[in-house]
């Protein structure tokens, strides 16, 4: 199976029914108590949400250096926004169709604008937040964030990207968003995956020396990616996954030479498909090397309720989607 040793995944990691799952917010708690412990003007706020956005832990360990802001995320960003500007590093978290959803404009101007270095952890994001519904469904965050000049944007695998990306932002200049996922997802990276802010990385290698199709993906729907690829390389397909948890800024040579190598691409997010991880690719590959483009995400539809496995499936996000997307990107390309 070629997968990219380099990778340094988890051995069973096309084993869905034996990989331990957890929520990449959990990832978020963990980063931050960790970013705490390096840096004491590490400082975090909630919106009310400490339990559910894992800022617990951080709350009790530096109870001195936590802020509970109550149910005002425009308050929240512009209270952030004046700690930076005295040297704290202000971690925010809330649900991300609260933040950035509700204090968008507090986050462009407050501390965009400013240049503050903010990291913004929207939980809940996607439509596997599952019962909940539309309402908390954050599924256009990384399209409100991405135009904001200044602002980086992340959408990790797992909970152990999730951990890196959180406790690595700190060293960041600027405004960072940071998503999560509610549920439980697969946990098949470690912690000697390569992370590094800013790259992509390959986690599944083509069988041939040309990949007839490259998979992009971010977050926890990295892993239907793999699933999916392994399945088509069984078909006689040679398949690269490529994660880019990076959104912005890309990883731009290494999405351009995959799209070099395959002459097909197929992107991969729990997101709408407008003004995500998938039209960042696109723009990108308009300039530096066009070939065609399938998208799996969400399509101009509000999110539902209902039980998180089941949405991904409607949604048209499942491993069977991926794959039909490859073989249709296959069946586009220029040669």
């Amino acid at each position: 199976m070629p997968l990219d040793p380099k990778a340094k995944l988890v051995p069973n990691v096309l084993e869905l029914a034996a990989l331990e799952q957890k929520p990449t917010r959990e990832g978020y708690g963990l980063g931050l108590v960790q970013a705490g412990d390096e840096n004491a003007n590490v400082v975090a706020l909630c919106a009310d949400l400490t339990e559910s956005t894992r800022t617990e832990a951080f709350a009790k360990k530096y109870p001195e250096r936590f802020v509970e802001m109550g149910v005002a995320e425009q308050n929240l960003a512009a209270v952030a926004a004046g700690l930076a500007a005295v040297g704290k590093v202000p971690y925010i978290s809330s649900y991300a169709m609260f933040s950035p959803g509700r204090n968008w404009e507090q986050i462009r101007t407050t501390i965009c604008y400013n240049e503050r270095h903010v990291i913004i952890a929207g939980a809940h994001a996607g439509v596997s937040v599952g019962p909940d519904g539309a309402t908390h469904q954050a599924i256009e965050d990384i399209a409100i964030t991405r135009p904001i000049a200044n602002m980086t944007v992340i959408a990790p695998c797992d909970i152990h990207e999730a951990r890196k990306a959180t406790a690595m932002a700190q060293h960041l200049a600027g405004p960072v968003y940071i998503r999560f996922a509610r549920e439980k997802t697969p946990v098949f990276t470690t912690p000697k995956t390569p992370f590094e802010i800013g790259k992509a990385v390959m986690f599944f290698k083509p069988a041939k020396k040309q990949a007839d199709v490259a998979i992009i993906a971010c977050g926890p729907l990295a892993h239907n990616a793999l699933l999916a690829a392994a399945e088509l390389e069984a078909d006689g397909m040679s398949i690269a996954v490529i994660n880019s948890p990076t959104i912005k800024p890309l990883d731009e040579e290494a999405i351009a030479a995959a799209a070099q190598n395959a002459k097909a691409i197929v992107t991969v997010e729990e997101h709408q498909v407008q003004g995500g991880m998938g039209s960042a690719v696109a723009e990108l590959l308009a300039k530096r090397q066009p070939v065609p483009i399938e998208f799996i995400g969400v399509q101009n539809r509000f999110g539902e309720s209902g039980a998180p496995q089941e949405l991904i499936e409607a949604f048209g996000m499942g491993v069977s989607h991926i794959k039909e997307a490859a073989q249709k990107a296959f069946k586009r390309k220029i040669t």
